[in-house]
């Protein structure tokens, strides 16, 4: 009877009462236990409700039983604790264990097209994920994070563009760049367009590159994604089906040293045992080794012959050579002269 009166008389004081955010008591309270709490720490009932109190949120301990009963019901893991007379709270499973986002923070850092800027805004969002106390176990800064990054912001969008083009089967345009000696962008061709027909994206060497046919040349060219700038959907209808019905996106990209084109070719070497599983790590398991004898083998590969190529041969040292065809084991015979001069 008195409330009502209460209510009736001073309204803005009854407002106060219930807290100027009382609508977004329970967004509050998700927004605490998800920040402040996890495994390794707890909160009593009368934490949270202090906590709720600096966003301007009144709550009672009865009322708070019932929101955690509802916020349960709704799929959050609210687990509670009895510890002497206080009933301690956080909050159990979430969408990614902390091992999990070490795992995409370790991702972001090593990868070469993820600029370091977006980088470390990426990771700040993987840090929202967990709890303020988990998200400093996130802050990994290892060895990786001094490697060399793109200096393209617009990669993302990039990738998004090439995407949408490729589910809405449209060509696009683009203009693609090289780095000059004084680390500035230039166009290549002169800044003219590319038209092409997108039709995937792979990452090789730590790079995105996207895959296309280009109808005036009538073949499958792959493109840095990092490299190409202002990129356009074109309201035209995508070429080259045929060319990529019966195309091997995993053979491609094997065939490719450092994404270096080349005439694709069926290369046979030869090595001792040892060598093996440098070979199957570069082509995979599939790849068939002949025994020639107790201590060697060959095997026979489709590679695209680029002197990319041929100087993976060479880091491997006398363990292992090129034996065919006779093109390409005299292109190995004209680089190795090269080298030879070049450093005599």
């Amino acid at each position: 009877f008195y409330a009502i009166i209460w209510a009736t008389i001073f309204p803005e004081v009854m407002s106060m009462a219930k807290g100027e955010n009382q609508k977004l008591k329970m967004l509050y309270l998700v927004k605490i236990l998800s920040e402040e709490t996890d495994d390794e720490h707890s909160l009593t009932t009368q934490d949270i409700i202090t906590k709720l109190a600096k966003y301007d949120v009144n709550a009672e301990r009865k009322a708070l039983y019932r929101d955690f009963e509802e916020l349960k019901a709704f799929g959050l893991d609210i687990i509670s604790e009895q510890i002497g007379r206080n009933v301690y709270y956080h909050l159990g499973h979430r969408d990614f264990e902390l091992p999990e986002l070490k795992l995409l923070v370790d991702s972001v850092q090593s990868a070469k097209f993820i600029t370091e800027k977006k980088s470390k805004d990426l990771i700040k969002k993987l840090e929202a994920l967990v709890s303020k106390y988990e998200a400093k176990h996130l802050q990994r800064q290892v060895v990786i994070s001094g490697r060399v990054k793109t200096m393209n912001e617009s990669v993302y969008y990039n990738v998004d563009a090439i995407h949408e083009a490729i589910s809405s089967d449209k060509q696009i345009r683009f203009q693609y760049f090289q780095w000059t000696v004084k680390k500035k962008m230039e166009l290549r061709k002169d800044g003219a367009w590319y038209v092409l027909s997108p039709w995937g994206l792979m990452w090789d060497d730590e790079y995105y590159y996207m895959l296309a046919y280009d109808a005036e040349d009538e073949m499958i060219k792959h493109y840095r994604v990092d490299k190409m700038l202002n990129i356009d959907i074109v309201d035209c209808k995508r070429e080259g089906q045929e060319a990529f019905k019966s195309f091997d996106m995993p053979r491609y990209s094997k065939s490719l040293f450092g994404m270096f084109s080349g005439e694709q070719t069926s290369v046979t070497l030869e090595g001792t045992n040892d060598m093996a599983g440098v070979l199957i790590d570069r082509f995979g398991k599939d790849i068939m080794l002949h025994p020639i004898d107790e201590e060697h083998f060959s095997a026979i590969v489709e590679v695209a012959i680029s002197k990319q190529f041929l100087g993976w041969v060479i880091a491997l040292g006398e363990n292992i050579k090129i034996t065919a065809p006779t093109a390409v084991v005299e292109q190995m015979q004209e680089e190795a002269k090269r080298l030879y001069r070049q450093y005599l």
